[in-house]
């Protein structure tokens, strides 16, 4: 039982432990230090904070000149999703590249090297990994973020990501509980909803949870997703029935619970997001996640009063948000420990981005990784002169950002100079892809190819005209496999874009 002392004081300093905000800029503003040295525990960071190894390094260390112990949080899946390396992308292939090899120690070493990374620039919690059952092939919002359609594959690589990501001294943060895998409307932008019974959400979308909370996971992130069979009323983040019912009793998790980014429309586009924060910490939540869309002063004080409020009006027990607090706390003290007993992380050379070594080639395990999720249908006759690379370009979910660099253009680029290239949306015919092209070979790259009528209509317009292009598809490899050859990359990390370089050029390892 936490002991309460009933002050100010403390209402105030565990309201603002509670509460993971970003922040605008690459160092720390007066307004969060101020409020770190006031309680504030936890900070999260995104790509918009991130210019270099050493800039993190520096950043990082000015939180830890307030509070040696902050939980300095981070959305690191690789892949897709990165932060590290948001303008050249990762050095790591994501989840569906991971799954599709369907190696556990490759996987646990990826995770093992990602955290040692992040753990080197002083981040101590990572958002991630994606335990979500990707079993709608349409989702929007996870797709190549999860390790795959089978609930064993998932659940087997969820526990790897888990132990190598925490055998480096980074807090894992397995989301996004129950399970956003069969959903078909992404929760950045409403409110989704599953309709399967009971059963089939123990057999598919909680077994890779059962999995990482026996491996140890020291966070779970919560999700903004209606489950009618285990609460019709509220979304998960805010169901007593799911966080404390279903993850703190039936599964027995006693680490931090999360909740997904509260300004997520979601919940505040229904609740808003001082109710949701209040209705989430008083569900069992110990942890709101803010700041990916508000990022600023007046965000963190509108919650914190709202909390304090709450319980000076009853509507939330003081005993919940103390507990809350308590929890944030304790992770926070385990990293401290863990920092402690493996002494100061790796020193990061200045100028190089986290993963990439000096050459710039992208080598080491993350390379490898994506080499041996490479997927080839039909023959490969390697490119001698420089091709055109059509890219098509869906809209990027919220998750992936479209900062992030993608494709094969400029990996070929550096194996072929000379290599043209074109960005091409709905809007754009094959005729306009064939003139550009002119009469160099063509690389047509793709992205959930299956999703978009539009983007198979150019292809197929193309195919018919050159049925010697080359089909790099990068993200979920569903679509029947057309071209010459088809590439699947599972994914479009960097790294996933070198190895399909490579294989086009016959210059790989």
């Amino acid at each position: 039982m936490t002991t309460l002392t009933h002050s100010s004081d403390t209402l105030t300093r565990d309201a603002l432990a509670v509460l993971q905000p970003g922040f605008r800029g690459t160092t720390a503003p007066d307004w969060l230090l101020r409020r770190i040295g006031e309680g504030l525990t936890s900070v999260g960071l995104f790509g918009r904070n991130i210019t270099s190894p050493a800039q993190l390094t520096a950043l990082t260390a000015q939180l830890r000149a307030e509070r040696d112990d902050v939980l300095v949080a981070i959305d690191e899946e690789g892949g897709d999703v990165t932060r590290l390396e948001v303008r050249d992308g990762s050095s790591f292939p994501g989840n569906y590249a991971l799954g599709s090899v369907d190696d556990v120690d490759l996987t646990r070493a990826v995770a093992r090297e990602l955290g040692g990374r992040l753990a080197a620039c002083g981040v101590n919690l990572n958002w991630a990994p994606s335990a979500d059952v990707n079993s709608d092939v349409n989702n929007p919002v996870i797709g190549v973020r999860s390790f795959g359609a089978d609930p064993a594959l998932v659940s087997r690589h969820t526990a790897a990501y888990v132990e190598g990501l925490q055998s480096a001294g980074v807090a894992a943060c397995t989301k996004h509980f129950p399970g956003h895998g069969d959903t078909a409307v992404d929760s950045h932008h409403a409110l989704p909803r599953i309709d399967v019974d009971f059963d089939t959400l123990h057999a598919r979308e909680l077994a890779p949870f059962r999995s990482a909370i026996a491996a140890g996971s020291k966070s779970v992130m919560s999700a903004h997703i209606l489950l009618s069979a285990l609460d019709p009323n509220r979304p998960a983040t805010l169901s007593p029935q799911i966080v404390t019912g279903l993850l703190r009793e039936e599964l027995g998790f006693d680490g931090l619970i999360v909740t997904d980014g509260i300004e997520m429309q979601a919940i505040a586009s229904t609740y808003g997001i001082e109710r949701g924060s209040v209705l989430a910490i008083a569900a069992g939540v110990d942890a709101i996640c803010v700041g990916g869309g508000l990022a600023d002063e007046e965000t963190v004080l509108r919650l914190r009063d709202a909390l304090v409020d709450a319980v000076r009006e009853g509507e939330l027990p003081e005993e919940r948000l103390a507990d809350a607090a308590a929890r944030v706390r304790a992770l926070a003290d385990w990293t401290l420990r863990v920092r402690g007993a493996s002494g100061p992380g790796a020193a990061v050379q200045e100028g190089t981005a986290p993963g990439i070594g000096s050459n710039g080639t992208g080598s080491g395990i993350g390379l490898v990784a994506a080499r041996r999720a490479l997927r080839v249908t039909g023959t490969i006759e390697p490119l001698q002169e420089a091709p055109y690379v059509a890219s098509f370009a869906p809209v990027a979910n919220i998750a992936v950002g479209d900062e992030t660099p993608w494709g094969v253009a400029a990996e070929l680029a550096a194996l072929l100079p000379g290599t043209g290239t074109g960005t091409y949306g709905g809007e754009n015919t094959a005729a306009e892809v064939l003139a550009a092209a002119g009469r160099r070979r063509i690389v047509a790259v793709v992205r959930d190819i299956h999703r978009h009528p539009w983007m198979a209509a150019v292809l197929d317009g193309m195919l018919a005209a050159r049925p010697d292009t080359a089909v790099v598809e990068m993200g979920v490899n569903h679509a029947e496999p057309t071209g010459s050859p088809h590439i699947a990359t599972y994914g479009a990390a960097r790294v996933c874009g070198r190895a399909a370089a490579e294989a086009l050029t016959g210059r790989g390892a």
